[in-house]
């Protein structure tokens, strides 16, 4: 990577994907990584286990709703690139209390973008030329696909929760930023990430630790959905590799070529979870259930990664079946990172039920 000398502003670098991110990067570049985090119920310090120790690191406990707070920070360490990870992101969450989502989400890339125009006009040319603001986004902004097809960058924007329909919303601003006031923007939409350090939330790792429990694995609807899904420390790759080189204004899909219907993903967890913890209570398939579907469920999701793959000479090195192997892998012999958040209070319960 060609990104010695540069500071990095990484917004939600404690989230799970962020994390990913601000591990690749200390990894495998010489950059300075500024974390940015106000470090809400999903965030975790403990999934940037070496972090602390590397001078290239920098941790700020930071709202990106908080334009003095920003303006503190950029004037502070002089950023060469912004990654803005920052979002609340859990679509269940979203239908039960949708401000929040507005709030970070909308409200948070406006305020981000603002601060980072104010300051990118101030530089000289040359770094100038230099800065990007990268944004980065999901597929569920285009909504839900039938049997054939593929998202690709022309998809018109069609969201169907209110999470997509506040990350559609950021996105729109981060476009208008680049088309109005000449901020060098980039966006990436990409598909279901999964891999280590996953907060329990979310599909995979709820499974791998309630079947672990041996409990009840709940799949909503039929378990038709489909989902393309990408490990994440491919996506972190592809990240970088569009900060590097990406065309300023240009949007880019990030996808894994691994489309998985959800009751797919939940079977492959349970023969994984039996190979590596056998149990004498059979087979743990027979703890799916099948529980009412979320409402406005899109049916299936699918990346077409062509540009990124022919422009970048991107590709993701983990098929599902590598990556799903690698994860159930790391949760059984990772437990205290989310043996910690169960004892801190999280309850895995459904949520995202509406009357």
């Amino acid at each position: 990577m060609r990104l010695k000398g540069l500071t990095i502003f990484l917004t939600g670098g404690a989230g799970f994907i962020g994390s990913a991110v601000a591990r690749h990067l200390l990894r495998n570049s010489h950059a300075r990584v500024v974390n940015i985090d106000k470090l809400t119920y999903a965030a975790n310090l403990d999934s940037l286990p070496d972090a602390t120790e590397n001078l290239n690191y920098a941790f700020e406990p930071q709202c990106i709703c908080d334009a003095p707070g920003l303006r503190r920070l950029f004037e502070h360490y002089q950023p060469d690139a912004v990654l803005n990870l920052a979002a609340e992101s859990h679509v269940d969450r979203s239908i039960d209390g949708p401000g929040e989502f507005i709030q970070t989400n909308i409200v948070g890339t406006f305020t981000l973008l603002q601060e980072a125009l104010r300051y990118w006009r101030a530089l000289p040319p040359d770094k100038r030329a230099r800065f990007r603001f990268q944004h980065i986004s999901t597929d569920e902004v285009f909504g839900s696909l039938g049997k054939d097809g593929f998202f690709t960058e022309s998809t018109p924007y069609s969201p169907n929760s209110p999470y997509s329909a506040s990350k559609a919303s950021s996105d729109h601003l981060v476009r208008a930023w680049h088309e109005t006031y000449e901020l060098p923007t980039l966006v990436t939409n990409c598909s279901n990430n999964y891999g280590p350090y996953h907060f329990p939330e979310k599909l995979i790792p709820h499974m791998i630790i309630k079947g672990l429990a041996r409990e009840q694995l709940p799949v909503y609807g039929d378990g038709q959905n489909v989902r393309d899904w990408i490990y994440v420390e491919d996506h972190a790759k592809a990240l970088t590799l569009v900060l590097e080189h990406g065309v300023v204004g240009e949007t880019y899909n990030i996808g894994g070529r691994n489309e998985r219907t959800n009751l797919h993903v939940v079977e492959s967890i349970c023969d994984l979870l039996d190979e590596v913890s056998p149990g004498r209570d059979g087979p743990r398939r027979n703890l799916i259930t099948f529980v009412a579907d979320r409402p406005g469920h899109d049916r299936r999701y699918a990346i077409d990664a062509s540009k990124l793959e022919r422009d970048l000479g991107w590709r993701a090195e983990e098929t599902f079946e590598t990556g799903i192997r690698k994860t159930v892998h790391w949760y059984v012999e990772e437990q205290p990172w989310w043996r910690a958040i169960l004892e801190r209070g999280y309850q895995a319960k459904r949520v995202g039920l509406t009357q």
